[in-house]
C-alpha cells in the first residue's frame, strides 16, 4: 500500500493535535513523518484511538511520544501481522514439563541408592506419587501465564500461548524453570502494558495462597538436623505469616529464645542455621505453593521486561530506568548470602536494561491502576525471599 500525500495525513493528525512543525524523516528509521505540538485535550488515550482508526485504511500507525518535554507524534508503516504460532511446540514442552515436575515431586519409599542411575530409576518407578506437587505447582504457573495471555487477548495485543521449560532432576529441584508467553504485538499504551504485566502475578497468587494454607495444613513440625547436603526453604513475609497462622509460632524456631535482632539477621542472611530448632517439614503441596511465591517474587523484580518492570514503567515511565543500577547492586550484595542472586544479576544485566515501550507513551496510568501499581510494589516486598535456600551445615 502506497503512502498518501503528506497533506492528507497532516489533516488527519490536525484533528487531534495542535501542530507546531512537521518533519519528513527517512523511512528506514521506522517512521516517515514527525509532528511536534500539543494534543487538543488531555484524554490522550481517546485521541490516540481516534487517530489510529483514521490511519488504519492507509496501513499507518501513530506513535505518541514525549521528547525534550514536548509532545510528538510519529507516523510509521503498520507492521505485518504476526505469523500464526505452531502450538505443537507449546504442547510438547508442557507434556515434558509435566513429566519433569512429576519426577521432582516423586516420593520414593525405601533407602535411596547412592549412584545417580539408581536414584533416577527409583524416581521413575515412583513418578505417579509426585502428582500432588505437580498439580499444585503447575496450577500456579498456569494461572500466572494465562493471566498474562487472557489479558493480552482482552486488549487485542497478540501473544503466544505459554512456553513451559522442563528441567528434570537432578538438574532442577522443581522440575521446571517456569514458563513464559511472548508478546507478538506492541501494547497500545502504558495502561495495556501494565494490565498485561500485573495480571500474571495476581492470578498466580490467587491460586498460590489457598494452596499454601492447604499444604501447611498437611505439614508437620519437626526438629532440624544438621545435614551438609540438606537445605531448608527461605522465608518471605507472606510465608512467615502463613506458618505463624497455622502453627502459632515463627518458624524455624531456634533452640533458645531469640529477640527481634535474630529474626532480622536470619531473614536477610539465612544465618545461623537453626540446627536443633523446630521447623515445619512441609508437604509437597506446601512446597509447590512456596515455589509459586518465589516465582512471583522473581517476576516482580522491578526491572526490564519482567512483570515488575512493566509495573514501574507504567508508574514512572522512562524514569524507572534510573533504578536499574541500584537493583543490580542489591542483587550482587544479596549474592553473598545466596549465590543465585549473582546469576540473576547477570541475566538482568543482559536482558533487563530495556523496557517494553508502548505505541502511545503519552497516556499515563489512571488513578485505580496507579493505586494497584503501588500495591504490587508492596506485594513484591511481601513475597520477596532474600535467601530462598539455606544449607543445614553446622
Amino acid at each position: 500500500m502506497s503512502i498518501p500525500e503528506t497533506e492528507i495525513l497532516t489533516n488527519l493528525v490536525a484533528r487531534v493535535f495542535r501542530i507546531e512543525d512537521v518533519t519528513s524523516e527517512d523511512p528506514h528509521k521506522g517512521f516517515f513523518l514527525r509532528y511536534r505540538g500539543q494534543l487538543l485535550n488531555e484524554d490522550s488515550a481517546s485521541l490516540y484511538d481516534r487517530l489510529a482508526d483514521a490511519l488504519t485504511p492507509y496501513g499507518i500507525i501513530p506513535l505518541f511520544k514525549i521528547e525534550d518535554g514536548r509532545q510528538v507524534i510519529y507516523l510509521a508503516p503498520k507492521p505485518p501481522e504476526p505469523k500464526k504460532d505452531n502450538i505443537n511446540t507449546n504442547i510438547i514442552l508442557f507434556v515434558l514439563t509435566v513429566l519433569s515436575v512429576l519426577l521432582a515431586g516423586a516420593q520414593p519409599e525405601g533407602p535411596f541408592p547412592a549412584d545417580l542411575g539408581g536414584q533416577l530409576l527409583m524416581l521413575f518407578k515412583s513418578i505417579l506419587t509426585g502428582w500432588p506437587f505437580a498439580v499444585s505447582l503447575l496450577g500456579i504457573l498456569l494461572a500466572h501465564e494465562f493471566g498474562h495471555y487472557f489479558m493480552s487477548r482482552y486488549h487485542k495485543t497478540p501473544a503466544t500461548l505459554p512456553y513451559f521449560i522442563p528441567l528434570p532432576p537432578p538438574l532442577g529441584l522443581l522440575g521446571t524453570m517456569g514458563a513464559a508467553i511472548i508478546m507478538r504485538g506492541i501494547p497500545k499504551n502504558k495502561r495495556v502494558l501494565f494490565d498485561i504485566g500485573v495480571a500474571g502475578p495476581i492470578a498466580g497468587l490467587v491460586v498460590a495462597l489457598p494452596v499454601l494454607f492447604l499444604g501447611l495444613s498437611l505439614s508437620k513440625l519437626g526438629t532440624v538436623q544438621a545435614d551438609p547436603n540438606g537445605f531448608i526453604e527461605g522465608n518471605s513475609l507472606v510465608y512467615l505469616f502463613a506458618k505463624f497462622v497455622m502453627f502459632g509460632k515463627l518458624l524455624p524456631a531456634p533452640v533458645d529464645a531469640q529477640g527481634i535482632l535474630y529474626w532480622v539477621k536470619y531473614f536477610f542472611t539465612g544465618q545461623p542455621a537453626p540446627i536443633g530448632g523446630v521447623d515445619v517439614f512441609i508437604h509437597p503441596v506446601a512446597f509447590a505453593a512456596w515455589a509459586g511465591l518465589l516465582v512471583t517474587a522473581l517476576n516482580l523484580i522491578p526491572a526490564g521486561t519482567l512483570d515488575g518492570g512493566h509495573v514501574i514503567y507504567g508508574l514512572f515511565g522512562s524514569k524507572a530506568r534510573k533504578a536499574f543500577p541500584f537493583i543490580i547492586g542489591l542483587l550482587i550484595v544479596g549474592g553473598y548470602f545466596w549465590n543465585g542472586w549473582w546469576l540473576w544479576a547477570i541475566i538482568l544485566y543482559w536482558l533487563g536494561r530495556v523496557n517494553a515501550e508502548p505505541l502511545d507513551q503519552i497516556t499515563t496510568l489512571d488513578p485505580p491502576r496507579r493505586l494497584l501499581g503501588f500495591a504490587m510494589i508492596i506485594v513484591f516486598f511481601l513475597v520477596l525471599m532474600p535467601v530462598p535456600f539455606m544449607t543445614l551445615a553446622k
